[in-house]
């Protein structure tokens, strides 16, 4: 009988996953994304930082940086639920993500809704995957700030699955 996996090791080897999978989204290095991974729950945090102020009077977080860090934060979530099972069962590692990274999901289309200014501080976000087929997926996404229960922003998107094979 195989004894169990250290626990520390099962973290590096996911940390390692999620890590290799948002330094492929240049733009998330550039905005500051990055993700806080329970399990394989996974929130996105925005770091507020002034160049992402869009209008100075208010101050308010730029809509474009808005709706790429709701984009961002789908497109990660969509692929960490496709390649959680081979990661876990061993099937894939985060040498061979480094080395050969899982293609990421197109957007077809990507609808935001901007409930209430984006404030300087901190963005969170979370996403949820709807619909996950060999071809298409549907995530929603909601991001707040300082409480979750007061959304900022929400989007819907749609995406073409990475064919394999």
């Amino acid at each position: 009988m195989t004894p169990p996996e250290p626990v520390q090791a099962v973290k590096q080897r996911r940390d390692s996953a999620l890590a290799s999978l948002v330094d492929a989204v240049p733009y998330a290095q550039f905005l500051g994304i990055y993700f806080e991974r329970h399990g394989d729950e996974l929130t996105a945090l925005l770091p507020y930082d002034d160049k992402l102020i869009g209008n100075p009077a208010l101050p308010a977080i730029h809509g474009g940086v808005i709706a790429s860090f709701l984009e961002v934060a789908a497109i990660i979530e969509l692929r960490w639920t496709t390649i959680w099972a081979d990661l876990e069962a061993g099937r894939l590692t985060p040498e061979e993500m480094t080395q050969n990274l899982p293609r990421l999901p197109k957007t077809i289309d990507f609808t935001v809704d901007f409930l209430r200014s984006g404030l300087p501080r901190d963005g969170y976000a979370r996403a949820r995957v709807n619909r996950s087929g060999r071809r298409y997926a549907s995530v929603h996404v909601e991001a707040w700030q300082d409480n979750r229960a007061r959304l900022f922003a929400q989007a819907t998107g749609h995406f073409l699955m990475p064919q394999t094979g």
